[in-house]
C-alpha cells in the first residue's frame, strides 16, 4: 500500500521507439522540465533508450506496454492469434479487446506477451517507475488484470490512471472501476491526467494551460517529444507535433511557472511512499 500525496509527474511516452524519441527525453530531462518516461522495450530503439536511461539515474523510467500498432516483443509463432506476418500488432482496438475478453486461447497468449515486457523491463536492470499501455490499452479490465497478476512478480507499484477533465461520459464507469480496483490491489495511481485531449499536440501553450488548471492530488502530464515531427516518427502519427512538445518541455517560461507554483515534481516512486516507511 502507498500513501497519496501531491505533486506532478511529467512523462514522456515512447521512449525507445525511434532515436529522435530517445535524444528527446535525454534534453528534456537534463535541461527541461521531464522527470518520467514509458519505455517501450520492443522497439526498435529500445537499446539505445536504456543506455541513455542508465546514464540518468534522476529519470523516473516505467514499462509503456504495446498491445497495439505496434512490435510485439515474442516471436509470432508463439502468439499467432495477436499479431501479423511481420510480428506487430494491428490497431482494431475495439475488435482485439472483444478477443482478448471472449477467447481463452488469445487470452493465454496476451498474458505470455504482457510477462515478456515486464520481463524485457526487468533484464534492463533500471527500477520500475510505473506501467500503462500504448494507447491506454490499460483501461481495458482484461489488460488490466494480467497487469495486475503478472506484475507482482516484477515490483509493481504504480499504473496510470488516464482519466482526464472532460473524458467522454461512457469512459466514466471504466475508469471508475480501473480506480477501484487499482486501490483494492494496493496499486498507486494518479488523480488525473493530462495529454489525452492535445496528444501530439502539447506545445507550450497547451503545457502552460494544465500548469495553470492543476487540481489537488497527483497529476500526471503526458507528451511525445522528438527532435523530429510526424510520420518521421511513426506513421500514425503524421500530425503529431513532436518538436513543439520538446520545445514545452524546454521552454524557459514553462520552468518559471513551475518553480514559482514549488509544486513537487518526480515520478510515481517519488510522489508515493510505502505507508511502512512513515
Amino acid at each position: 500500500m502507498a500513501t497519496r500525496r501531491h505533486g506532478l509527474i511529467i512523462t514522456a511516452d515512447d521512449f525507445g521507439l525511434h532515436p529522435a524519441v530517445n535524444e528527446a527525453v535525454e534534453r528534456a530531462h537534463r535541461d527541461g522540465v521531464l522527470t518520467a518516461t514509458s519505455l517501450m522495450v520492443g522497439a526498435a530503439a529500445a537499446a539505445d533508450a536504456i543506455a541513455r536511461a542508465r546514464r540518468m539515474p534522476n529519470l523516473r523510467v516505467g514499462l509503456h506496454l504495446v498491445l497495439a500498432d505496434g512490435v510485439a516483443t515474442l516471436p509470432r509463432a508463439q502468439i499467432p492469434d495477436l499479431v501479423d506476418a511481420q510480428g506487430r500488432f494491428g490497431d482494431a482496438m475495439a475488435r482485439d479487446g472483444a478477443r482478448f475478453f471472449f477467447l481463452p486461447q488469445v487470452r493465454r497468449q496476451l498474458a505470455a506477451e504482457i510477462r515478456a515486457q515486464f520481463a524485457a523491463f526487468a533484464a534492463t536492470g533500471l527500477a520500475l517507475d510505473h506501467v500503462n499501455a500504448h494507447k491506454h490499452f490499460h483501461l481495458h479490465p482484461t489488460v488490466l488484470s494480467l497487469i495486475l497478476e503478472i506484475g507482482r512478480d516484477y515490483s509493481l507499484r504504480a499504473v496510470r490512471l488516464p482519466r482526464e477533465t472532460g473524458a467522454a461520459w461512457w469512459l466514466q464507469p471504466w475508469l471508475a472501476l480501473m480506480r477501484l480496483r487499482l486501490q483494492r490491489a494496493g496499486i498507486a495511481c494518479n488523480d488525473q491526467v493530462f495529454g489525452i485531449a492535445h496528444s501530439g499536440a502539447m506545445d507550450e501553450a497547451a503545457l502552460l494551460a494544465a500548469l495553470a488548471h492543476l487540481p489537488a492530488g497527483v497529476t500526471e502530464i503526458y507528451l511525445h517529444p522528438a527532435t523530429q515531427a510526424g510520420a518521421a516518427i511513426a506513421p500514425t502519427m503524421q500530425s503529431y507535433r513532436h518538436d513543439a512538445e520538446l520545445a514545452a518541455l524546454l521552454s524557459p517560461r514553462v520552468r518559471r511557472v513551475l518553480d514559482a507554483s514549488r509544486v513537487p515534481r518526480g515520478g510515481y516512486c517519488d510522489l508515493f511512499a510505502p505507508v511502512a516507511a512513515r
